[in-house]
């Protein structure tokens, strides 16, 4: 048992805010030497089809299973190192892959911290292309680029860097629609936390995963807009060492409501966990 499941297991960890039920976490053992670093998550409207992202450029698609409803196991289905329009690996810079959104037509689109860009492509070994550059892009903080990328019912996709610079500027919401980048918003600094992952939900609101490094280890929050940042709500907000290192957030819908279903970025440290991590919030 590593240390994030220890200690909360020890302290009693838990959500700050109660409107949010705790549904359960499994740990993913994946294999071999390259898997680690999951940064994002995708789940099929049935809650069991998944798409995952690694930062050091690895896509693993695969089947989650469930018990009564929660996680209880997943079957890799798929595992591909991302590649260049040449077909080489990428390596290096340019290897930093944090974004994933996936369009109802199959194309998967993927944004990247190192060199700030965003790529598409048709399935998980399709030829990729990528999107006009913003220039913006070229300033952002050196290792905290375009960390979270959602995509809305209309195909307009929405990316946010990890930093905003400094703690009193508000965090920009990039949006690519008709082949043109805006700023459609701004999303206000509350706290220390950064930017880590953003879905658009099935009710059409963007929902943004933010993480802060407290020393012993990560709190996670939720906060969730309309797509054009009214109705600022906190959904979601943990303590120090209930979860590991949440990166990656999947909102979908059952028969009973809106479910969040999140993945740890383990670091590649043995002491750390890639964790599927789920709750339920409100309408």
């Amino acid at each position: 048992m590593r240390w994030p499941t220890l200690f909360a297991l020890l302290v009693g960890a838990g959500p700050v805010f109660a409107d949010a039920t705790y549904l359960g976490t499994w740990v993913w053992d994946g294999a071999g030497p390259e898997f680690g670093g999951l940064s994002a998550i995708e789940l099929a409207p049935d809650g069991l089809h998944f798409l995952a992202l690694g930062d050091r450029s690895l896509l693993v698609a695969g089947l989650l299973e469930r018990t009564d409803g929660q996680v209880s196991g997943l079957t890799e289905t798929g595992r591909t190192h991302l590649w260049d329009i040449l077909g080489a690996p990428l390596t290096g810079i340019l290897n930093d892959s944090e974004g994933l959104a996936l369009s109802d037509t199959g194309n998967i689109y993927l944004s990247f911290e190192g060199i700030a860009r965003v790529r598409v492509q048709p399935g998980m070994t399709g030829t990729p292309r990528l999107l006009p550059t913003e220039p913006a892009f070229e300033a952002l903080q050196e290792n905290a680029g375009l960390e979270a990328l959602a995509i809305g019912a209309d195909g307009a996709l929405y990316t946010i860097p990890e930093r905003s610079g400094i703690l009193s500027r508000p965090f920009p919401v990039y949006r690519f629609q008709d082949g043109v980048w805006d700023v459609v918003f701004d999303i206000p600094r509350r706290d220390s936390f950064l930017i880590a992952g953003a879905d658009v939900g099935p009710d059409g609101l963007l929902y943004v995963l933010e993480r802060d490094f407290v020393g012993i280890g990560f709190r996670s929050r939720v906060r969730r807009f309309t797509l054009t940042g009214g109705q600022e709500e906190i959904v979601l907000e943990t303590g120090p060492l209930t979860h590991d290192n949440l990166e990656g957030i999947a909102v979908w819908q059952d028969a009973l409501g809106i479910r969040l279903t999140m993945i740890s970025d383990d670091n590649f440290r043995f002491f750390q966990e890639t964790q599927i991590v789920e709750y339920r919030i409100p309408d």
